[in-house]
């Protein structure tokens, strides 16, 4: 989908405000998402559900009211850049708290497989069941936990502002280049895309999904092409660049131009890598399973190896030089500086 911020909503009788359903093939009905807006000063209707749903806040500025009982209720604010999950079966209610801008945001549910498993909606919009151990009215549940030091995974239930995790003065291309020249600095480009400067993997406390902030990719750089699970959303919200994608059974590459907005799924198995073209680095949230479900036939993705030896990333050294001469000239016809100079088809050197 090329963006999340303008796709057209249409009303949303039920829930109240607009929307649309976003199903993309690579999900394989593991999970889905979904656009949501309220208009200003307007509230959805309230609503509880047994599945799990992560919101990420595109625009505007709210508030949620979540409760398992009607004398617990409690509220709490978020704006742009805000991220968070829905306990399972807790009731919330959404509500705009400006009297002039829409509110909008991005969600991402595992109501797919619990649908198909229960084929129940009454058992699963009207469950009395509650999970006491995920959310159980303790005050204070949406707070944004301590960071941790280094890219371990930040167990929190509140995300104030992903933006904000962005380092706010960024080294220059020049810079990254003589550290990448120096072999100061990584470029190379991990599983997942996060090349560059940073990533958190975040898991929300209440929720069994895992998601994953990764910023500062920085333009010129590529990853390495690496295959993963079903329904990993890469939500791009910040930067330029395109993905290739490409079956397990080999084939032509698919193309995926992304900017501010666009959201894609590599299917379960099918071989990707990301390209930074620029000019600004690139940030993404990587919403989803994926690397959680084990392969097909049992056991557990393998990054440190290549296909050849059973693992699930491919080293540069093994890519088709098409790959990275299409990068090349992508770069040049941008103006955008080559940094992989540990690449070894690299021109740039």
């Amino acid at each position: 989908m090329p963006s999340v911020y303008d796709v057209e909503l249409k009303p949303w009788a039920e829930r109240g405000g607009s929307g649309v359903f976003i199903n993309l093939d690579g999900s394989a009905g593991f999970n889905d998402s979904y656009v949501y807006e309220l208009a200003p000063k307007e509230s959805s209707n309230p609503i509880k559900h047994i599945y799990d749903e992560l919101v990420f806040v595109l625009s505007g500025h709210g508030a949620t009211t979540i409760w398992n009982q009607d004398n617990k209720k409690q509220t709490f604010e978020w704006r742009r850049g805000s991220y968070f999950a829905l306990p399972p079966n807790a009731s919330h209610q959404f509500f705009n708290l400006s009297g002039e801008e829409p509110a909008r945001y991005f969600a991402m549910t595992a109501a797919p497989r619990v649908i198909d498993t229960f084929k129940n909606l009454d058992f699963i919009f009207n469950n009395p069941y509650r999970f006491d151990d995920r959310f159980n009215d303790e005050d204070g549940y949406f707070h944004e936990a301590e960071k941790l030091v280094g890219r371990g995974e930040w167990k929190t239930n509140f995300v104030a502002d992903v933006f904000a995790l962005v380092a706010p003065k960024r080294a220059s291309t020049e810079e990254v280049a003589a550290r990448a020249r120096a072999g100061l600095t990584n470029v190379r480009g991990s599983v997942g895309g996060e090349a560059g400067e940073g990533g958190r993997q975040v898991a929300f406390v209440g929720g069994t999904v895992r998601c994953g902030i990764a910023f500062g990719a920085q333009p010129g750089v590529h990853t390495a092409f690496h295959r993963h699970g079903p329904g990993i959303h890469v939500l791009t919200i910040g930067g330029h660049g395109y993905s290739l994608l490409r079956g397990p059974e080999g084939g032509d590459f698919r193309r995926v131009d992304w900017g501010p907005g666009t959201i894609f799924v590599p299917p379960e198995m099918w071989w990707h890598a990301h390209f930074n073209t620029g000019p600004e680095p690139w940030d993404w949230l990587r919403i989803g399973w994926g690397t959680d479900k084990p392969k097909p036939g049992g056991g557990q993705y393998d990054y440190t190896r290549s296909p050849k030896d059973g693992g699930d990333q491919i080293p540069f050294e093994e890519d088709d030089e098409s790959i990275h001469r299409e990068f090349e000239e992508e770069l040049r016809r941008k103006g955008t500086t080559d940094l992989m100079f540990h690449h070894p088809q690299c021109t740039a050197r």
